[in-house]
């Protein structure tokens, strides 16, 4: 085949890349071993087809060819030695050199050749420079961390000083074209090896590296900006260096975990806060652990000076807050701050616990909330995410990699965020080769193919020009990007330490370590940009505006008197609220969840005799279960308004086969959700099957309940011990959340719960943790036992205007139970009851005993009291055991006396609800309260099913004998 026109090209897209490499990226990614399969067809192709292959692939196969002695093909207007007349030879021409091609092809010389291979060593070296120039960059602002890298020495690429004057093609390299080799030297290092390293080679997505390495190429990462934004870097670094000096010299010793090393974090947010109106940014949602946090606070948030020194007063009290607070490291606030050109944009810092990297789901969760709220869910461009981490926990915690996993995925996408890592080389006393096996703390990132920027805290100029690349990469590509701040610790962990114990060798350099803004000053002076005295001036009325507001605080202070508050208590949880939905909507709803697509859709045969099930509960021809009770609320509350959210393992299908809330076509797996298809106008209803984490998505789903609270936001746990994966969440956040820093959350966690002979790992949801953790009204626990129960608990927690987290021991068995199950007339009426009394009161001729209980086991003792014909005893199930509800205990008793009363359950005398509830009811009955359950345990659960059945004949046989 002669025709070079129809010759085949190479399909990259098989690759992850594309037909035309574009420059050497695509060569770089083949070279260095992402591609092989693609490099072997290019190569094959260029050998029978060379013109058919795009110009940097053939520059690279040339040279390696020549390299095994094999000349290349010949290029156009180069005749290959022979007679000289037309056609085609193929054979050894003059000086033994192979030819192949058209006769009218010469054979290059042997200069032309050995350019040629040096064109292609040159290929390499620049990709050589964009892989790895980055662990020579003169990164550690203290000069420790220097490496030597032989391989980007120019021997290794057959080129060397005697080159530098010759001419080569620079490919793509700062916009192309012929350039000396020493001139190309000195761009890729200055881009590359300077104050500023790039980690981006690695990415698989072609257009975001070209875009990148274009953009980095062109200034060779060395930004123009004018004398005025210069200035405006400087005094940014100036505010945070006196602000933190002013802290230090006025509160000694006091903790404030402050930012001297990496005062350059302060120009890079205001750089970014200054951007957001041209790149369409409103809302900016940070997180950030306890290093600087009162300098971002004061110097990017804007909150006032006064207010934070305030704080530091022994005797500071603040009276507009409820609850215990939290020190003033850890607590939220949220702004508006003005830009140079007059707009807003809204900032919101979310609190923190001290569990270093717990905020940043939360933070991804918030931010999806205000895109939602914003209406910004398909380009998800307004919001902008922003986490601030330490270096040591971004390596050391596995919630980064959980929270980084699910940046984009549909559920939990946010459009990007951007990473900033104040970089101080050491995690409290630990330096990095004793914290991570990798080079750098940003590793985890390179999963996600996020770009890593890399950029010295002494060059705040660049820095900040990283950080606005890094940001318009975010709003281009919606993607997750990192910038890894360098920089240092002045002091120790606190100000109360002395890092010279283990770091004496550090911390002597750090002594002898002039100041960021020292430094740059003198770049500006020398530049002719800036003189001493203006740089005096502003430093002088910055220190005054200090000094004005500590005068301020002092006075506001002098008259406070701390005192012990009061209980935060909200006894409206225990007030009736009328959940009932009206017959009609139920019909209408019910009906519609059993409808499918009117045309075209193949459901699975068993999920249309499931949905043929459901309809004849909506027609009361048989009772409701559990799942389709569960539908009905969310049904119903769609249809009234209030948006649906649901995420966990599988929760679509549910764990239990049992919900069923997304359909699929069995020929396309095209998806049918029947929540969404209630009416027109109804609100959105979503469900996500989570990534196999609990402590990110539960955050996620946490952080997104804070800021979008009109929504009812439920998570659920696979098995409900599984939520043990997410202790911090719940510890830090949902349990304490409102007492420490005033946030409400109505989130829903649905824990499975039962002893059912399942094992350790799947009985107990740990009952007993989430009980202990109950005080001040703070979330309500409970477990109910009915459809039209939980029917009612979810209508509640989706309208009432209280918004408290909501902890429900969800079943397993009883989602089949013949006996756990609802008349539909039940959904139109009443409303939820924290207690359920005795359904066989009326059969009772006298009840000297009284069983109390909660959850799955009220059906094993009423079975055994029917079996046995048992006549007087009374029991009693607890649908809700947070807040306890001693009024209507009262009211169902009506003031009858028993001789005995029994608390029975299934979990072990010291899990479960025994030693939370045992003290109440002694309290409220007045006499002595009987246990009966299991034994206590070390592990919740026996591993064996038959010993699981004996001990639960036991425990209900125990409430009888007692």
């Amino acid at each position: 085949m002669n025709d070079r026109s129809s010759s085949p090209t190479v399909d990259l897209q098989q690759f992850g890349g594309r037909a035309t490499p574009n420059g050497n990226a695509a060569l770089g990614s083949a070279a260095n071993g992402d591609h092989t399969d693609l490099l072997e067809v290019m190569y094959n192709q260029w050998r029978n087809y060379p013109e058919s292959v795009e110009e940097s692939w053939r520059h690279f196969f040339e040279g390696f060819e020549l390299g095994c002695t094999q000349p290349p093909p010949p290029r156009p207007g180069e005749a290959a030695p022979g007679n000289g007349a037309g056609g085609s030879t193929n054979g050894t021409g003059a000086n033994g050199v192979i030819t192949h091609g058209p006769a009218d092809f010469v054979t290059p010389s042997v200069e032309a050749l050995s350019h040629r291979a040096k064109q292609a060593h040159l290929y390499n070296l620049l990709f050589a420079y964009r892989t790895s120039g980055h662990y020579i960059a003169k990164l550690d602002p203290l000069g420790f961390n220097t490496k030597s890298i032989p391989y980007l020495e120019l021997s290794n690429f057959k080129l060397g000083p005697e080159d530098y004057d010759t001419t080569f093609d620079s490919g793509t390299l700062a916009g192309g074209g012929d350039r000396k080799l020493k001139e190309i030297v000195e761009i890729v290092q200055e881009t590359y090896c300077d104050t500023v390293g790039v980690e981006y080679m690695h990415m698989h997505d072609f257009t975001m590296r070209r875009w990148l390495r274009d953009k980095m190429e062109k200034c060779r990462n060395h930004p123009n900006f004018s004398p005025a934004k210069k200035k405006r870097i400087l005094n940014h670094v100036m505010e945070g260096e006196l602000f933190e000096r002013f802290l230090h010299t006025r509160y000694v010793g006091q903790k404030r975990f402050s930012l001297e090393g990496g005062e350059t974090l302060i120009p890079m947010l205001d750089a970014v806060v200054e951007m957001c109106p041209s790149m369409g940014v409103s809302q900016i949602v940070m997180g950030m652990a306890h290093r600087g946090r009162l300098n971002v606070l004061a110097n990017i948030l804007g909150k006032n000076y006064k207010f934070i020194f305030s704080e530091f007063a022994e005797n500071y009290s603040p009276q507009a807050v409820q609850g215990d607070g939290d020190v003033k490291y850890h607590m939220g606030f949220e702004a508006t701050q003005l830009t140079s050109d007059g707009s807003r944009v809204g900032i919101s810092l979310a609190p923190n616990p001290s569990h270093l990297e717990a905020v940043g789901p939360v933070v991804q969760g918030k931010a999806r909330a205000w895109q939602r709220l914003l209406n910004d869910t398909k380009e998800r461009g307004k919001v902008l995410p922003i986490l601030l981490h330490g270096d040591a926990a971004f390596a050391g915690q596995g919630v980064v990699m959980e929270t980084l996993n699910m940046s984009q995925l549909e559920g939990y996408q946010t459009g990007g965020t951007v990473h900033v890592i104040i970089n101080n080389q050491i995690g409290f006393t630990t330096l990095p080769q004793d914290g991570r096996s990798t080079d750098y703390c940003t590793a985890v990132a390179k999963m996600l193919g996020a770009p890593i920027f890399h950029v010295n805290g002494d060059d705040p100029q660049a820095a900040v020009y990283v950080m606005e690349l890094a940001f318009e990469f975010r709003q281009r590509f919606k993607r997750e990007v990192v910038v890894d701040l360098v920089c240092y610790r002045r002091l120790g962990h606190n100000e109360g330490e002395e890092p010279d114990f283990t770091q004496p060798v550090m911390y002597s350099a750090i002594d002898d370590h002039p100041k960021i803004s020292e430094i740059y000053l003198k770049e500006l002076i020398a530049a002719g940009e800036m003189t001493e005295a203006e740089a005096a001036s502003y430093h002088a009325k910055f220190e005054q505006k200090l000094t004005d507001a500590l005068a301020e605080s002092k006075a506001m202070v002098q008259g406070m008197a701390p005192s012990i508050r009061k209980p935060l208590a909200t006894p409206q949880l225990l007030e009736a609220f009328e959940s009932a939905a009206l017959p009609e909507v139920v019909q209408k709803v019910g009906l519609n969840l059993t409808n499918l697509p009117p045309v075209g859709f193949h459901a699975n045969p068993k999920l249309l005799k499931f949905l043929e099930r459901r309809r004849q509960m909506v027609e009361g021809k048989t009772p409701v279960d559990w799942s389709m009770g569960e539908a009905l609320a969310f049904g119903t509350l769609l249809y009234e308004g209030v948006p649906v959210r649901l995420s966990g393992q599988d929760s679509r299908r549910g764990t239990f086969t049992q919900r069923h809330s997304v359909l699929y076509d069995t020929r396309t797996r095209e998806r049918y959700v029947p929540l969404k298809n209630i009416s027109e106008d109804q609100a959105s209803f979503c469900c996500y099957n989570s990534p196999l984490s609990e402590y990110a998505v539960l955050g996620f789903d946490f952080g997104y309940s804070l800021d979008y609270p009109n929504m009812l936001c439920l998570w659920e746990a696979q098995f409900g011990d599984f939520g043990n994966g997410a202790q911090v969440m719940i510890d830090q956040y949902i349990t304490s959340s409102e007492s420490k820093w005033g946030v409400n959350s109505a989130i829903v966690l649905l824990l499975p719960h039962g002893y059912e002979g399942q094992g350790p790992e799947h009985s107990s949801a740990r009952l007993e943790r989430y009980l202990q953790s109950c005080a001040e009204d703070n979330i309500q626990v409970t477990n109910c036992t009915t459809p039209a129960s939980f029917f009612h608990l979810l209508r509640r927690q989706g309208l009432r205007k209280i918004r408290k987290p909501l902890v429900v021991m969800s079943p397993k068995r009883l989602l089949r139970d013949k006996h756990c199950v609802s008349d539909i007339s039940e959904f139109s009426k009443g409303c939820f009851q924290e207690i359920l009394a005795d359904p066989r009161a009326g059969e009772l001729k006298s009840a000297k005993k009284l069983v109390l209980c909660s959850g799955k086991v009220f059906y094993d003792i009423d079975d055994y009291r029917v079996d046995k014909k048992v006549e007087d005893t009374m029991v009693l199930r607890f649908e809700q055991l947070y807040p306890f509800h001693e009024a209507k205990l009262r009211e169902i008793l009506a003031g009858q006396r028993f001789e005995k009363i029994v608390w029975c359950q299934e979990e072990s005398q010291n899990m479960g609800a025994w030693t939370y509830i045992e003290p109440q009811l002694r309290r409220v009955f007045g006499q002595e309260i009987i246990y009966a359950g299991r034994d206590a345990s070390a592990s919740p659960a026996t591993g064996s099913l038959g010993i699981s059945k004996l001990e639960q004949i036991d425990l209900v046989e125990q409430a009888f004998r007692a």
